[in-house]
């Protein structure tokens, strides 16, 4: 054999023989993969070897080329069979680690809790289906008729100043209170009706106390007979149970175009029971709705007689109510989702 062939021939099977050792020192699929590359890679020593076959004499050629290609085939094999083990054994223990104890507890989610508005809605309204109130709903895109025309604001009264509306047109709006639903429903029912609307209401106006959509529950109760005693028994009777047994309310004279005579109603400070604090800014008393006899105009509108029917109505909000009983000071805490507030309820 020539010298130059002699040389080449040693040089494979030192390159075999390294590459077999370097196998046999690869433990993961990872470290064979990089042996792989060192030799028959686009760089790999055998592969550069490979590629300066031309600079041999022509004589040279074939037998460097068989032993260098029969070299290359034995690490492919090598590193074919070692990868598929190795492999194997990766997803083995793969899978012993990932494996799953299924008589292990699961792991439950933390449960969620109830919104604080939803939670005083539903015992408003609890108290009021307990007295025999039906619950009742209208649409929150209202018309200028039912909204105000019909609950004795005509268009040039100055009550409309106190309602900073939402306008979608000249007709058509935002409710700006759930009273609508009032007068829809005694437009379609004869006497007697007793019934709340709960509901979203918007007007224009935001700060820590107003919201531009937050929710009223309003009551009617239209019957022969119906007196402000009985007005102020059934809000006693909710604010007893809304409060606890030790609630009392008060009535002060207001004003409201859908009632005559109208009041404002409070309620006894649950914090201090009449004493003064900083809840009830020292007066010992919480206003918590607004109240009085239906306005016989509105009974007229609707078509009832007021000689013959006489009825109540009274409207309260729920973020008001929710901020006094858990001593909230800022309403946009119920919308803004932070659940370090929501997870206290």
């Amino acid at each position: 054999m020539p010298l130059e062939s002699a040389m080449q021939d040693k040089r494979v099977k030192g390159i075999l023989r390294g590459a077999l050792e370097d196998l046999a020192r690869a433990r993961t699929s990872q470290e064979l993969e990089q042996v792989r590359l060192k030799y028959l890679g686009k760089k790999g020593i055998l592969t550069q070897l490979l590629r300066s076959m031309p600079s041999l004499p022509p004589a040279d050629r074939p037998v460097v080329g068989r032993e260098a290609n029969a070299a290359k085939a034995e690490i492919e094999a090598e590193v074919a069979r070692r990868l598929a083990a190795t492999r194997a054994e990766e997803r083995s223990a793969r899978l012993a680690a990932e494996r799953v104890d299924l008589t292990l507890p699961g792991r439950r989610p933390p449960p969620g809790s109830v919104h604080p508005l939803t939670r005083v809605l539903d015992e408003i309204i609890e108290v009021f289906q307990g007295l025999g109130f039906a619950v009742a709903e209208g649409p929150e895109v209202e018309s200028d008729y039912f909204n105000f025309e019909a609950l004795n604001i005509p268009k040039d009264h100055p009550a409309r100043d106190m309602q900073d509306t939402f306008y979608l047109s000249d007709e058509v709006l935002l409710r700006t209170h759930t009273s609508p639903v009032q007068i829809r429903t005694m437009t379609r029912q004869k006497p007697p009706v007793r019934i709340i609307a709960p509901g979203r209401v918007y007007r224009r106006d935001a700060d820590i106390t107003h919201s531009m959509m937050f929710h009223q529950v309003e009551g009617l109760a239209v019957d022969r007979d119906i007196s402000m005693a009985d007005l102020k028994g059934t809000l006693q009777c909710f604010a007893r149970e809304l409060f606890g047994p030790e609630s009392r309310i008060r009535f002060r004279p207001s004003f409201f175009p859908f009632t005559e005579p109208s009041a404002e109603v409070d309620v006894l400070c649950f914090l201090c029971h009449g004493e003064g604090c900083r809840l009830c800014k020292a007066s010992g008393w919480l206003e918590i709705l607004g109240s009085g006899m239906v306005h016989p105009q509105v009974l007229r509108t609707v078509g009832y007689d007021p000689e013959e029917v006489t009825g109540f109505a009274f409207g309260l909000g729920v973020e008001r109510i929710a901020m006094l009983k858990y001593g909230i000071d800022d309403i946009r805490l119920f919308f803004e989702n932070d659940l370090r507030f929501l997870t206290q309820f």
